[in-house]
């Protein structure tokens, strides 16, 4: 799909041409009309940094994976490519992204100029604004699990956090939170890639009068690149005392197994004793017999019982 804006000029005179999942024929009109070499999606998507950041002709050829939404537990990475020339600017994408989306509407219906460097400028603003939302919904699904585990109101509460089925979605909550929260710190890394060269060959291009905002948006890819390790350190002290809840109800388990184990053996093998019907065994032939015996396996099970208490096991 090939959108220009303003809408409805030629692409020879549009200022920003936004190529999403573009036809062999899209690419090729694009070319003719503004005569800049657009990269293909294997281009785009390269990880080495000389393939996603580089000068060409005068204009910057940029790429980074995006978030295709502000939210980083349901929204995929997609990859973006940028080719930012003094006149125009062309983007390439493959799937919807939501601040691309949104400088679409804040743009619509206005007819004054403006410059392709602003528009860029104005894509990575509201990238980075998406990214710092994603970035609060993520802690704020961190701290919901982390109340849920570590600040019970009460006994009932307590263990129930602990069950196994909250334990295992708390698990699968905290996989889901690890995957979005690396996509978002691939996302800025790309990000912050992008500003440290823009700014770096600036002067050399017609970006020169944009450094100061620039620098802001690099000050913000930096704050929010602390805090997504913030979050990312959160999340394995998260999933490290969840395995930890789980090894506790694992011992418990067995704990309440050999305490039913060592009070068992003893009634068992009194009962075992006084089952064999020895012609010589001299409480056969006693009248109170039957009672000793019912007593002598409850004290059995008793014993055991008591001093499992006594040395705290219990």
């Amino acid at each position: 799909m090939l959108t220009v804006r303003p809408a409805g000029t030629p692409a020879e005179r549009a200022i920003w041409i936004d190529l999403r999942d573009p036809t062999p024929a899209e690419r090729a009109e694009v070319e003719a009309a503004t005569k800049l070499r657009l990269p293909e999606r294997g281009d785009i998507e390269e990880i080495e940094s000389s393939s996603r950041v580089y000068l060409e002709d005068g204009a910057l050829y940029l790429s980074t994976p995006m978030l295709t939404g502000d939210d980083c537990l349901t929204n995929a990475l997609t990859a973006v490519g940028f080719v930012l020339s003094k006149r125009q600017l062309v983007t390439l994408r493959f799937s919807g992204i939501a601040a691309f989306e949104e400088v679409f509407a804040r743009s619509e219906g206005k007819t004054e100029a403006t410059s392709a460097s602003e528009l860029f400028l104005r894509l990575l603003e509201a990238v980075v604004d998406h990214s710092a939302d994603a970035l609060e919904h993520a802690g704020g699904e961190l701290e919901a699990i982390s109340r849920r585990a570590f600040r019970a109101d009460s006994d009932s509460t307590r263990r129930h956090a602990h069950t196994s089925e909250h334990l295992r979605g708390a698990l699968r909550s905290l996989g889901r939170l690890s995957d979005g929260i690396s996509h978002l710190r691939d996302s800025l890394l790309g990000m912050g890639r992008i500003g440290a060269f823009v700014h770096e060959t600036g002067r050399e291009t017609h970006l020169d009068g944009a450094l100061p905002r620039l620098n802001a948006i690099r000050g913000d890819i930096t704050s929010l690149n602390d805090y997504q390790a913030h979050l990312a350190g959160k999340v394995q002290f998260l999933l490290d005392a969840t395995l930890g809840f789980i090894s506790i109800q694992q011992n418990d388990i067995v704990k309440t197994l050999t305490v039913v184990s060592v009070v068992g053996v003893p009634p068992v093998l009194i009962a075992g004793i006084y089952g064999m019907n020895f012609k010589f065994m001299p409480e056969l032939g006693w009248h109170y017999g039957y009672v000793y015996a019912l007593a002598l396996i409850v004290l059995s099970a008793l014993v055991p019982l008591a001093w499992l208490k006594w040395r705290g096991w219990m």
